[in-house]
């Protein structure tokens, strides 16, 4: 089946929106802005939230504070009922669980503007949806289109869980994971439509082999990243300078470290095999992306430069994952 150049391009904004939407959950994590909205869907009980602490009532902690609780008992209930009683009961114990912030515009529109690039990037999948599903009927793409639409609606969900639970760290992390599978997931939908992505790339069964390894530790990179971060965050609210996070780091840190440095010796050699042989640019580039991300990193660990920072190293992080996706879906082995 052939599809439109309208149709791929159209896919390819997408991708992109999600790109956005990660990237501006990440700037929310640097700026501290996770609770600056105290509710789900909307801000401050309202569609277009307040530009100042005046326009609330006088009592808004207690109110926003009273319906958090509601929705994390409904949390830990849900939690329990799948046997996750342990997770629910730490919840329910967390001191900080019902602490509230109080209005502070940057930070409200920070969060804002989040939630309205994921409420963008999902109308954008869901228009795929309905594109696909009136002018192609293609049984792989409407249940590729379905699937993330779908999964686009429970990462909805839970980021209210996310802030119901008041950044619990693990509901960070599954938050990440999500947005992952929906990335890799438009991507694979990228490369069945597109006739330039859709053509074979033969490569060496070493380099096959070599780059499935690159690819399972880069998406358990993201994971150990998230978890570097919050201990950051952690050291940051003890009133801990970037000075002294280094005596601190837990071992989380060291791997992340260490598998950083992992990938970037495997894919040097898969680079090597490949300027030897095939020339192929989709490994050039994951090279190239690397470079930059790694840099990043060591900016972040061993620098005192901007939170920004931390913005790009996730970025090219995922753009990296984006890149190792694709080269699964094309490569085949000699």
């Amino acid at each position: 089946m052939e599809f439109s150049r309208r149709f791929l391009r159209y896919q390819w904004v997408a991708l992109i929106s999600l790109f956005l939407v990660i990237c501006a959950g990440s700037f929310v994590r640097i700026t501290g802005s996770g609770m600056g909205c105290p509710d789900w869907p909307k801000c401050f009980g309202q569609w277009i939230p307040p530009t100042a602490e005046e326009q609330l009532p006088s009592n808004y902690l207690a109110i926003f504070q009273e319906k958090r609780s509601k929705k994390a008992v409904k949390f830990c209930k849900f939690l329990t009922s799948i046997g996750m009683k342990e997770t629910a009961e730490k919840i329910k114990n967390d001191p900080t669980l019902l602490k509230e912030e109080p209005f502070n515009a940057a930070r409200t529109y920070t969060e804002y503007i989040n939630r309205l690039l994921g409420f963008l990037a999902g109308n954008i999948m869901l228009i795929g949806f309905i594109w696909s599903l009136i002018y192609y009927r293609s049984f792989w793409l409407i249940g590729l289109s379905f699937l993330n639409l779908i999964l686009m609606g429970i990462e909805a969900w839970f980021g209210s869980i996310v802030v119901a639970t008041n950044l619990v760290p693990w509901t960070i992390t599954v938050h990440m994971f999500l947005a992952l599978v929906i990335l890799l997931i438009q991507l694979h939908l990228i490369y069945r439509i597109s006739p330039r992505h859709n053509k074979t790339l033969q490569v060496q069964p070493v380099v096959y082999y070599v780059w499935w390894s690159i690819f399972a530790i880069t998406f358990y990179q993201m994971f150990l990243g998230t978890q570097v971060r919050e201990y950051i965050d952690e050291l940051t609210k003890q009133g801990l300078g970037r000075d002294a996070w280094s005596d601190k780091f837990g071992m989380e840190f060291f791997i992340h470290r260490s598998f950083s440095w992992l990938v970037l010796i495997l894919l040097a050699y898969v680079g090597w095999k490949n300027e030897k042989s095939g020339k192929l640019s989709i490994i050039r580039w994951a090279l190239g992306i690397l470079s930059v991300e790694l840099l990043a990193g060591v900016c972040l660990a061993y620098f005192d430069l901007p939170g920004l920072v931390q913005t790009a190293h996730l970025l090219f992080a995922t753009v990296l994952l984006g890149i190792l996706g694709m080269g699964i879906y094309r490569f085949k082995k000699i």
